[in-house]
């Protein structure tokens, strides 16, 4: 099955080089482009792709607005979004938003098709290290759900937060990765995350689990 992808950059040059990459990937095909946030939505609501490559900082609508009214739609596509800074407040808010991951302008070629095939999947692109710096500069909040953890929870939601896999984790935890799955899906229920970078995002922001 074909990954369709849409592209959001309001720098031509920079679609241009995305669309070589991806075009050239058995399985990938860019079905779309959209020069400012503004437009791709309609886009979107068009192709109906697969995964969305989105500029964090574009005229009209920024990425982040962006990304939260795809989101918004029965059947959104997947997120990544795209950066030249990995230390850019515009990026945390955007994974705040629901967005699947991010990658950098400098990302290798071989790096960007292996993450869209991720979360097209259904895998978010976690970078637990850039996450915990980000969260560092931001005040700590109240998190609903962080209080109804159990233990085990915890624990997964800890190491979740370390960037482990469902399978690291059940070897950390000498457990099934069926247990860690089911704990997993707990964990997001709870606390309202749409995925596993959500669910870090706030274990670091309520202060569970320290940025430092």
């Amino acid at each position: 099955m074909t990954i369709r992808v849409v592209l959001a950059d309001d720098e031509a040059l920079i679609r241009a080089g995305l669309r070589i990459i991806l075009d050239s990937e058995p399985g990938l095909a860019v079905v779309g482009e959209a020069a400012d946030g503004a437009a791709v939505l309609p886009v979107v609501r068009q192709e109906r792709p697969d995964v969305v490559l989105m500029d964090v900082r574009m005229p009209a609508l920024d990425g982040i607005e962006a990304t939260r009214r795809l989101l918004a739609l029965d059947d959104p596509p997947k997120v990544l979004v795209v950066t030249t800074f990995e230390n850019d407040d515009y990026v945390y808010d955007a994974l705040r938003a629901g967005a699947d991951g991010f990658l950098l302008k400098r990302t290798r070629p071989d790096e960007l098709v292996r993450a869209v095939k991720l979360v097209a999947s259904g895998e978010s692109l976690l970078f637990p290290a850039a996450i915990r710096a980000l969260a560092a500069r931001r005040p700590a909040r109240r998190v609903p759900g962080v209080d109804r953890l159990t233990g085990r929870e915890g624990d997964v939601l800890r190491l979740m937060a370390r960037g482990l896999s469902n399978s690291e984790i059940a070897a950390e935890l000498v457990v099934s990765p069926e247990t860690v799955k089911t704990h997993v899906g707990n964990v997001l229920t709870k606390l309202g995350a749409r995925d596993r970078t959500q669910a870090v995002i706030a274990a670091y922001e309520s202060g569970f689990v320290s940025p430092g």
